[in-house]
């Protein structure tokens, strides 16, 4: 794969093509050898074909113009009787498509109203009506390790007075969004995000989470637009490059180190002193 940035890459190409990702590095700084298993553990196909509230909020966030391509909405056909199960077999023997993700109604009616609702921020609404490109995909190389790397943002925007990265979150509680950096690292993401983005363009970008909620609160469904502060970016990039290192390391070793610590939990820990 060439450095550079392409813009028609499937989503399934870029996760199984050549370059290391953070969803990669994320398993390298658990154990290399969880690397290792994720790239040859089998997948339950019909398990993956199961409704992704992130995924398909995603897609009505970003690109809407793809939903019906991707997603089909089937009515709540009564299944319990000899008719709603004739019914609904004839739906899905004119609808289904091994492409498409099903969803039902009910789901489609939350989808549409965490839409609404992100779209009723003012800024989210302007971030997500700014003109860019949606999941493009990025390639370099990195200086130091000569490692080649990839990111795949939500939405880029470059232009003469904008560089910005814009990404998606759902979430289950916007308050405890802060916990889902630590658990999730989207503080490293951020770091290598906006490195990549450097590499291409040759500019620093702005990084911006838009974070939905997928839970209700006073019949809404929340939503806020995050930056990180200096100190957890900083934090995020050391972590970014210590896990660069550590998979450049493997690579060129062709070592993938099995073993984790484990350790019983606090409480069980406390017992002992008592």
């Amino acid at each position: 794969m060439k450095q550079g940035i392409y813009y028609n890459i499937s989503n399934e190409d870029y996760h199984s093509g050549e370059g290391v990702s953070k969803s990669n590095l994320d398993d390298i700084a658990k154990c290399p050898a969880i690397y290792k298993w994720r790239q040859k553990a089998p997948e339950d196909e019909d398990k993956k074909k199961a409704l992704d509230i992130g995924t398909a909020l995603h897609c009505l966030l970003l690109e809407p113009q793809h939903f019906d391509e991707r997603f089909l909405v089937v009515p709540p056909f009564d299944r319990r009787t000899t008719q709603g199960k004739k019914d609904l077999e004839q739906f899905m023997e004119e609808n289904y498509s091994p492409e498409k993700i099903i969803i039902t109604e009910e789901e489609e009616r939350k989808l549409r109203l965490m839409q609404e609702s992100a779209l009723a921020h003012p800024i989210a609404k302007k971030l997500l009506d700014m003109d860019g490109y949606c999941e493009s995909s990025i390639y370099w190389v990195d200086d130091k390790t000569q490692v080649l790397c990839k990111i795949r943002p939500d939405k880029l925007v470059k232009n003469n007075s904008k560089s910005m990265i814009i990404d998606v979150k759902k979430t289950n509680c916007i308050e405890d969004f802060g916990k889902s950096i630590e658990l999730y690292r989207y503080h490293v993401q951020d770091a290598m995000y906006c490195e990549g983005f450097k590499k291409q363009f040759g500019v620093n970008p702005h990084f911006v989470f838009i974070a939905v909620s997928e839970t209700i609160n006073c019949g809404r469904y929340p939503v806020r637009v995050f930056v990180l502060d200096d100190y957890d970016k900083e934090i995020g990039y050391q972590l970014f490059r210590r896990d660069l290192d550590k998979y450049a390391e493997c690579l060129q070793t062709d070592t993938w180190h099995g073993f984790e610590i484990i350790q019983r939990p606090d409480w069980a820990r406390r017992k002992d002193y008592e």
